[in-house]
């Protein structure tokens, strides 16, 4: 396994940390204090590559391998989280999919858009009432004479504000559970389609986030992606994949941390020395780095499997599960570092911490994983329901 990047890649990622730099962070503060969606933002990343990066070019995507994709979102998640929420979902939770289930006419109608930022999806599975257990979803689709009836609600949606389409998911039939499922594109100005904006929120205060209502959403048979039972793999593919994503802006996220706790020893002097000389502030440092760079290896490992379309499952989910901790763990260190100043957003370090802690939430709780990564080491699937004996 080579974990040399290749000349490409690293110019990938000098042009993903020089966008960050020049577009991102002079605005970041603002928009995470006032709770603003940045679209123009969202438009850059696409006209740069940024969105879709993995998928064909041939759909309006660069082609790039899945280790160049993670550079990336390493990069704008360094940066901010709100960014690298729009790479991720609309890479790997909406473009993925359509590129891996969806028919030609599909693709070349909706990806073309996404890559591009000129258009937004939105990835529709979480629910009011149902998160991890996705094969319970009460988002109903009924058959009609021209397509489906789509009616429910759906919960904690990025960008379900300001998407174009959202990837719908639902049951055709509650008596077959997950090969019931089945999964729709669903225009946001269909009649029916509501959405609601979520405010509140702890981190991600830029990024946009919705509750979505469908009442009575007509769609034709066109719509579906895929077939009746496809649903849950179109799902689980779209979120190993945005799991791979979010562990990626976490490194991302560990390395902000590194740099800012740094910078700021060097130069905040306590008892006319700066407080880089004292011990248990380089242990905290030293700490910091050791899970930037445990974190970015398995990335590493994750993306070359994907690269050599070898199982990785497992790989991936252990990826997400340290590096969404680790991200906790070195954000919480560098306020520490910073002192009173880090509980501020003078320094990035406070936002890195509200921002980190959804990520141990989203695209499977850090105890989903850690089932995921038990079943395999075991055989034994424990998310099943308990049979009594």
């Amino acid at each position: 396994m080579d974990f040399q990047l290749s000349d490409e890649q690293k110019l990938i990622r000098e042009a993903a940390r020089e966008f960050a730099e020049r577009e991102i962070l002079p605005n970041v503060r603002d928009n995470d204090r006032e709770g603003r969606f940045d679209r123009e933002l969202a438009r850059k990343l696409g006209e740069i590559g940024f969105l879709g990066a993995p998928v064909a070019e041939e759909y309006g995507g660069r082609g790039l391998d899945y280790v160049s994709y993670g550079l990336i979102a390493e990069e704008i998640g360094r940066a901010d989280s709100s960014a690298r929420t729009v790479v991720s979902v609309v890479t790997s939770l909406v473009g993925g999919p359509i590129e891996k289930w969806g028919t030609e006419e599909q693709k070349k109608k909706w990806l073309p858009r996404l890559c591009s930022g000129e258009g937004l999806g939105c990835f529709g599975l979480t629910e009011p009432d149902t998160g991890s257990d996705a094969a319970n979803l009460r988002t109903r689709a009924r058959k009609t004479e021209n397509g489906w009836s789509i009616s429910g609600q759906k919960m904690w949606i990025s960008l379900g504000n300001v998407s174009d389409f959202a990837l719908i998911f639902a049951q055709t039939d509650p008596a077959l559970k997950h090969r019931g499922l089945a999964a729709f594109i669903v225009p946001t100005d269909s009649a029916g389609f509501t959405t609601q904006e979520i405010h509140g929120k702890l981190g991600l205060r830029s990024s946009d986030t919705a509750e979505i209502s469908l009442d009575e959403v007509e769609v034709g048979t066109d719509a579906m992606l895929g077939e009746v039972g496809d649903g849950f793999k179109v799902a689980m593919s779209a979120l190993e994949n945005g799991r791979y994503s979010v562990a990626a802006g976490c490194v991302g996220i560990c390395e902000g941390c590194v740099q800012s706790s740094v910078e700021y020893a060097k130069e905040r002097k306590q008892f006319g020395v700066p407080l880089a000389r004292f011990q248990l502030v380089q242990e905290m440092i030293a700490e910091m780095i050791l899970k930037r760079d445990a974190s970015r290896m398995l990335v590493l490992r994750a993306g070359l499997l994907k690269d050599e379309k070898k199982p990785n499952a497992t790989e991936t989910s252990v990826a997400k599960l340290y590096a969404t901790e680790a991200a906790v763990e070195c954000a919480n260190l560098a306020i520490q570092v910073h002192g009173g100043s880090g509980y501020v957003d003078d320094y990035p370090v406070e936002r890195y911490l509200r921002d980190a802690r959804v990520t141990t939430l989203y695209e499977g709780t850090s105890q989903i994983q850690k089932l995921i990564i038990g079943r395999a080491a075991t055989g034994i699937n424990a998310m099943l329901p308990l049979q009594e004996s």
